[in-house]
């Protein structure tokens, strides 16, 4: 596939507006809800400690076992949540790293955007989504919010003394994870302006990133998923031969007049690096050519029609509104006030395996732990009231979002096996 010659390609073109120490939003950028611990030799940079705490999170780990598209592949080669993150890092390193913007920032934020993504990916959010509005509870799911809050509230890591706090990470980061939304069909990009308190924002896009980095990584998101959809449909043989020469025939309809031989990740990621490169600019914004645009348009149009709406997937999404609104209607159950945690205990002899698990969680973010015995390591925010009907239902949903399609797989078959 050749890429579009009309403008020659530009290195540093993004230099100025780096965020770096002479960047005007820099001290808003590297802000903290609170400050953090650190050693006096330490070598990292702000970014590079974020970078490094959510690597080290135990939400960056279970995205291992979280679905892409394929939920709880026992294929080795089929990407899961974690190659996805990791997809969306390397391209937004390549990007930035030409244009002359942060890589440190852009790492950071590319691991960590999808920290909030329940199981059964986007299947599961929209059936956390559908709980919370039938059952009144006062929240809403969306995984971009849910990432921010997991990073934010959830997420904790032992500080020099083993005591368990909470990943606290910069202004720049979290802003880039919670308006990474890549869903949208728009042409350019540029930050916003304002300095806005995070927690206000209600839904996904509502706000462009604060920094040219984060804007890399949420078109970046785009770019990522695209062609290695396609290699894994084609390996599990959703998709056709016949079917890919159909869209090498629409990609050769969209670019015009170049011929296409071949259309798979590797190709697929190259061009539209390239085409953004030679388009992107800070008067023009972050862009593709119109080519290019209407390339990424109609192969997201086939992968949903060919791909995300397949037959073979009917089953599954019913399989995982089964699995998870089950979890729910079980713990749900439990809720007695202040005999809420005796309720749990009571049912460890029929769900060890999930009541346990709960119980820690309740243990560690809600009011039922005093603080003042054994885990008085914990030293991270309390979200729960345990008495209060609405944040226990929350805390249900917080802890339903933050499982592997594999332990949610189990759980169902405790509940569901005599």
């Amino acid at each position: 596939m050749e890429v579009n010659q009309q403008r020659e390609l530009k290195q540093g073109s993004f230099s100025i507006e780096c965020l770096n120490e002479k960047n005007q939003k820099w001290q808003n950028s590297i802000s903290r809800l609170k400050p953090i611990y650190r050693k006096s030799d330490d070598i990292r940079s702000e970014f590079a400690r974020d970078y490094n705490r959510i690597l080290h999170s135990t939400a960056y780990r279970r995205l291992k076992h979280k679905t892409q598209v394929f939920y709880a592949t026992n294929n080795d080669h089929v990407c899961t949540r974690i190659e996805h993150v990791n997809h969306v890092a390397a391209i937004s390193h390549t990007i930035s790293k030409y244009l002359g913007l942060n890589t440190e920032l852009v790492s950071a934020i590319a691991i960590g955007h999808d920290l909030g993504h329940p199981p059964f990916g986007h299947v599961g959010e929209k059936i956390l989504e559908k709980i919370i509005n039938d059952n009144g509870i006062d929240s809403r799911f969306w995984h971009e919010g849910n990432s921010l809050r997991f990073v934010d509230k959830v997420e904790t890591l032992p500080d020099f003394s083993g005591n368990e706090q909470n990943l606290n990470l910069t202004y720049a980061v979290r802003d880039g994870i919670v308006c990474h939304c890549g869903e949208v069909d728009q042409n350019v990009l540029y930050p916003r302006k304002e300095f806005i308190d995070l927690e206000t924002i209600q839904k996904a896009s509502e706000f462009q990133p604060y920094t040219w980095e984060g804007c890399i990584v949420k078109i970046s998101d785009k770019i990522a998923y695209l062609g290695r959809d396609i290699e894994d449909a084609l390996a599990y043989k959703i998709l056709t031969i016949g079917q890919k020469r159909e869209l090498i025939k629409l990609a050769e309809n969209c670019i015009g007049k170049f011929k296409i031989t071949e259309i798979n990740n590797t190709v697929l990621i190259h061009d539209f690096i390239i085409d953004l490169c030679r388009l992107s600019n800070p008067e023009d914004g972050i862009k593709f050519s119109k080519e290019y645009l209407e390339l990424m348009k109609a192969i997201k149009d086939f992968n949903y029609k060919n791909i995300y709406y397949h037959p073979r997937l009917l089953h599954y999404k019913k399989y995982a509104e089964l699995v998870i609104t089950s979890i729910y209607e079980i713990l749900r159950g439990y809720y007695k006030d202040q005999d809420t945690l005796a309720q749990i205990i009571k049912d460890k002899e029929f769900y060890p395996v999930l009541t346990s698990h709960f119980e820690d969680w309740l243990m560690k973010y809600s009011n039922a732990n005093s603080r003042t015995s054994k885990d008085k390591r914990f030293q991270n925010q309390v979200l729960y009231m345990i008495e209060d009907n609405r944040d226990y239902q929350q805390a249900i949903i917080d802890f339903i979002s933050g499982m592997t399609d594999h332990f949610a797989i189990k759980i169902f078959n405790e509940i569901t096996s005599f």
